[in-house]
């Protein structure tokens, strides 16, 4: 049975909520929400609604989304085999014709379509309009990833400028290769996030996902690590306590603490 919350109740919590709202209010939060996060209709919707209610209370939200699953189901009905080196998806150019197809049109359009209807004002946007990201062919160790790339230049004035008109963009991780470059690139959205959050000067950057977080027994949720010194990340990937996915997460995080992303307190 859910329990109601009457008058009195509520008006407690908005004034114990006041301080925050003020604190946070007209400043820039940047979410990363995970691919994997979307597969729960009831915590995707969940999701939105926060996102609704901060930008209501005017707090700038800025949401950058993955699509991994969706983008395997549809590897997987066109008889294409997902590969992945280090976490990051190789990406030859038949598969960067589904990345764009399931970021920039489905899912992009699906999470915008969320946040209208929860009564919120949403656009939707990828890496290429207005030149927003640019990036270069990266490899990895040495190891080709096909048209995945890295982000080099972040140009924030389109979402500076609807940020400040009160919508929340809404960004799938595709890029425009650099001048001269006509390529496309797929950009882990978890880095895309991080760049977007530094050049907007951004005071938190939070990461959406389906896992607690890094766990030293990947079996064993108790084992969660709730605090890592940045010192101690090499040590913790070359063990494979951080490992697969996990890797671009925290190294995201790390290129947000460098740029200037204040530390959680």
């Amino acid at each position: 049975m859910t329990e109601t919350i009457n008058n009195e109740a509520w008006a407690n919590i908005l004034v114990e909520a006041l301080p925050y709202f003020k604190r946070w209010v007209g400043k820039t939060v940047v979410v990363k929400y995970g691919g994997n996060a979307m597969l729960n209709d009831e915590l995707k919707n969940a999701v939105m609604k926060d996102i609704v209610l901060l930008n209501t209370i005017g707090i700038q939200v800025v949401l950058i989304h993955g699509g991994g699953p969706e983008i395997n189901t549809m590897l997987e009905k066109v008889g294409k085999e997902s590969r992945f080196v280090d976490g990051l998806r190789y990406t030859d150019e038949e598969t960067m014709e589904v990345v764009q197809m399931v970021l920039t049109g489905k899912l992009n359009t699906d999470i915008v379509g969320i946040l209208l209807q929860e009564g919120g004002k949403a656009v939707g946007l990828s890496g290429v309009d207005s030149g927003l990201l640019r990036a270069k062919k990266i490899e990895k160790d040495g190891k080709d990833l096909g048209l995945v790339g890295e982000v080099t230049e972040v140009y924030p004035g389109i979402l500076e400028s609807l940020l400040s008109q009160g919508f929340i963009p809404v960004v799938s991780s595709v890029a425009l290769g650099e001048e001269g470059d006509t390529n496309l690139y797929n950009i882990n959205a978890d880095t895309a996030a991080a760049k977007i959050a530094v050049a907007l000067r951004a005071e938190k950057f939070i990461q959406l996902t389906n896992v607690p977080g890094v766990l030293r027994n990947i079996d064993d949720p108790s084992t969660l690590i709730k605090r890592i010194a940045r010192e101690a990340i090499p040590s913790m990937i070359a063990t494979g306590v951080i490992s697969s996915g996990m890797i671009p997460k925290i190294e995201c995080c790390l290129e947000a603490l460098k740029g200037g992303v204040p530390v959680p307190i």
